[in-house]
């Protein structure tokens, strides 16, 4: 078996330039930062994103300027289709001079309820404050041609009471933000707790009625407060004094009334009575013409009576002939 000697020269020249721990470190750390180098060469650039995310906070960007603004869903598929549209029509935004934005619906219920968004997606157009509906198609032609060729001046603006600024919509955003805390609350309670569904839904109920007593409550006691029940008297002495001067000239009128039809009553018979005195010394014919001057100025059942007597009185001179 054959040994390779080495010549003592090498030995000892290889002991003398012997490698420090200190260049082994330097050595390693630059091989290290050349890796990385590589690594960071061979990623791809990250994608900065130019769409503007809208919320609670910052909603109020939509008054100023020129705006397209998303309203979406991430388990929407129709979303998830056009959100690379939507992506390269934010990446053109500067030659359109207009901002675009986007709205999650699941994390900002407030702002959807602001819009009353019901579907989704829904796109809107707002100009200085101006907003529109969009309807179009979703892809990215359709969505630049509607700003280049101005197509949304052709639309109508949404109503008034319909405007995310409108007092009625900030109720409703109040509303929409309180439907998804009690989400929250009820996936809470159905998925933390484990509590049954139907468990969570009659919590719910007796939450509801209970805010529902006490807001009652507190309503009617400050009606009490605000206008209390006066008492009998108090009642009595507020009544005004003209009401009961009005009161009793009615009553006087009513009695006024009632006495002038028996005085016509009388007044009828007194007239017969002279009528029949009257006629024994009298003729016939002038008792006639009494009866009938008088008829002008009598009631109807008061001419009958007249004529009744006009009869009598010209029986009456024929009776001592006999």
């Amino acid at each position: 078996m054959a040994v390779a000697v080495f010549p003592r020269r090498c030995c000892s020249r290889w002991r003398k330039e012997r490698i420090s721990p200190l260049q082994v470190m330097l050595w390693g750390a630059a091989g290290l930062a050349f890796l990385l180098t590589i690594a960071a060469s061979l990623e791809p650039e990250p994608v900065v994103s130019h769409v503007v995310e809208l919320s609670g906070s910052n909603w109020s960007l939509l008054l100023q300027g020129q705006w397209m603004v998303e309203f979406y869903a991430p388990w929407c598929p129709v979303c998830q289709q056009m959100e690379l549209a939507w992506e390269a029509f934010a990446r053109n935004s500067k030659e359109l001079e207009l901002s675009v934005g986007k709205v999650d619906v699941t994390q900002e219920p407030g702002v959807s309820g602001r819009f009353l968004v019901t579907t989704l997606p829904t796109i809107y157009h707002a100009k200085d404050g101006v907003f529109r509906r969009y309807r179009g198609s979703k892809t990215l032609e359709d969505l630049e041609s509607y700003i280049l060729e101005r197509k949304w001046e052709s639309i109508e603006p949404v109503a008034g009471w319909k405007s995310p600024t409108s007092l009625m919509m900030y109720g409703m955003a109040g509303l929409f933000h309180l439907s998804g805390w009690i989400r929250q609350i009820h996936n809470y309670f159905t998925g933390t707790l484990g509590i049954h569904i139907w468990v969570s839904y009659a919590i719910f109920i007796l939450a509801t009625l209970l805010i529902g007593l006490i807001l009652a409550l507190i309503f009617v006691l400050l009606v009490d407060c605000m206008c209390p029940a006066k008492s009998k008297e108090e009642s009595f002495d507020s009544v005004d004094p003209d009401e009961n001067k009005i009161e009793d000239q009615q009553q006087t009128l009513e009695l006024s009334a009632g006495d002038e039809i028996p005085e016509k009553g009388l007044s009828a018979g007194e007239n017969e009575e002279e009528g029949e005195e009257e006629s024994q010394p009298n003729s016939s014919d002038d008792s006639a013409v009494e009866g009938c001057e008088g008829e002008n100025d009598l009631e109807p059942f008061e001419s009958d009576k007249l004529e009744e007597t006009s009869l009598r009185q010209r029986k009456n001179p024929m009776e001592p002939e006999l």
